[in-house]
């Protein structure tokens, strides 16, 4: 200090004097001289990202606070994505602003203030995330048994990429699609959510397969290290991933958000790989056990359905025994048959033929309906007029209109009428009027053609009169020729 400002005078006229710009250059190169690499422990506050792409920020204790600043440069190189409240160790050195006579500390890295301090931080963000229901069981998918595709997300530098493909390769082969990361570092978390949305978003469609199983891996690490698998939004995009996804971060000790929100864990990413595809040996032994019992089943089966058949085959009759005894059966009816139907017929003929000998002729039927009909209608005419008489007395006594007896006269002479046409309906002579003739022979109405004969006299009665004819010709199809 002596040096850089001079010796101290009692006297006034002594004491040097300098520029604000010279104190200001003076103070700034005893400050980067004596503190030139210094790392300083605090928690991150007034954090400002400007479009410059530089970083302003200041670090704060219980007792003291101090500016920083990270270039655009270094801000790649941090080690991880600052925040305020987030409580780090930044290292990097102090220099002086001499516009402002501030000082401030120029971070080139920064992390986290010790595991205790990242613990907590994850802690709070798992309590988060679990209220939203992140990490419910039920939002969990199984794994498809033999999946076409498996995607993989990873570095594609070192050996996890390898230990999964050789896994694979092992157990059963299956085409791979690598999506490559970076696993830790500024910027990882966000390449490998546009990761897991990227193959959440494929539709198969393209050239690129959509897969049906989803590896998220890194090997281990620290827990500063695997971070980036502890960061918000790829826990989300895990969760919200359309994929069952599998995640395999660190060594089996090692948990991180993501294996929450992840459908299944793996302890590695050779555990995953075990996960994603079963054995082909064992799965074609399943298999093969499998159609073994299969068949074992089907062959009891049958011999069971066999048993039974012959135990009914047993109890069934005789068949062709069954078949001669009906068959005899038939032969006796047939022969019954034959002798009994000409015998019905001829019994038939002569219940026919004394029906016809009782019946009377047809002209004495139809006089008889004729004097019946006019014997009815006189009766009924008589008895009207007697009717009318009375009422006619009736009315002489009581001097009541005559109009009710008219409407009932109307009435009796329609009901008359009514009656006239339904004896006309059913007279023989209204059937021959409407073309049809009456055929006799010997005087009894003949019913067959049958029982005519060449040369035989039969009469001929139609509805305005009568004559005769002769049978002759041959039959035609069924009838005689007059």
């Amino acid at each position: 200090m002596h040096e850089e400002f001079g010796a101290a005078t009692p006297s006034g006229g002594n004491v040097p004097e300098y520029t604000v710009s010279e104190i200001s250059g003076a103070i700034r190169r005893t400050l980067e001289g004596s503190f030139s690499r210094v790392r300083v422990r605090g928690e991150i506050t007034e954090f400002k990202r400007y479009p410059s792409g530089h970083i302003y920020f200041s670090l704060k204790d219980e007792q003291g606070k101090i500016s920083g600043v990270v270039w655009r440069g270094s801000v790649s190189r941090l080690g991880l994505v600052p925040e305020n409240g987030l409580e780090i160790i930044a290292t990097g050195k102090v220099s002086a602003y001499g516009e402002r006579s501030s000082y401030q500390l120029i971070v080139e890295r920064m992390e986290y203030a010790g595991e205790g301090a990242l613990l907590a931080r994850i802690e709070r963000l798992r309590l988060k995330l679990g209220e939203e229901g992140l990490f419910d069981p039920a939002r969990k998918r199984p794994l498809p048994l033999l999946p076409r595709v498996i995607g993989v997300v990873t570095s594609p530098q070192g050996a996890v990429l390898h230990d999964i493909c050789t896994t694979l390769k092992r157990r059963f082969p299956r085409p791979v699609v690598v999506w490559p990361v970076p696993v830790q570092g500024e910027g990882a978390a966000a390449q490998i959510v546009a990761a897991i949305n990227g193959f959440s978003a494929l539709d198969g469609k393209g050239a690129v397969p959509r897969p049906d199983v989803l590896i998220v891996a890194r090997g281990g690490g620290s827990l500063e290290d695997l971070m980036a698998f502890n960061d918000e939004g790829v826990v989300r995009a895990a969760a919200a991933c359309s994929i069952p996804l599998i995640s395999a971060v660190g060594h089996e000790t090692d948990t991180t958000l993501i294996d929450f929100a992840s459908d299944r864990r793996a302890p590695t990413p050779t555990a995953a790989a075990e996960m994603a595809v079963p054995v082909r040996s064992e799965l074609l032994a399943d298999i093969e056990h499998r159609a073994a019992r299969a068949m074992g089943a089907l062959a009891r089966q049958m011999q069971t359905a066999r048993l039974r058949l012959d135990r009914a085959a047993a109890s069934l009759p005789d068949l062709p025994a069954l078949m001669q005894t009906a068959r005899m059966q038939l032969d006796d009816r047939s022969r019954r048959l034959d002798v009994a139907l000409p015998a019905l017929v001829q019994r038939r003929k002569a219940d026919l033929v004394a029906v016809e000998r009782h019946m009377p002729a047809v002209e004495t039927l139809l006089s008889g309906r004729r004097t019946r009909v006019v014997v009815l209608a006189g009766a009924f005419q008589s008895g009207m007029q007697h009717t009318l008489q009375r009422q006619e007395v009736r009315l002489g006594r009581s001097r009541v209109s005559s109009a009710p007896l008219m409407a009932l006269l109307r009435e009796r002479r329609i009901a008359l009428a009514g009656m006239v046409g339904q004896l006309e309906a059913v007279s023989p002579q209204a059937v021959l009027a409407r073309g049809y003739a009456l055929v006799t022979a010997d005087g009894h109405p003949v019913t067959k053609a049958a029982g005519l004969k060449v040369g035989q006299q039969v009469e001929l009665t139609f509805g305005d009169g009568s004559c005769r004819a002769v049978v002759g010709g041959r039959p035609v199809q069924g009838r005689l020729d007059l």
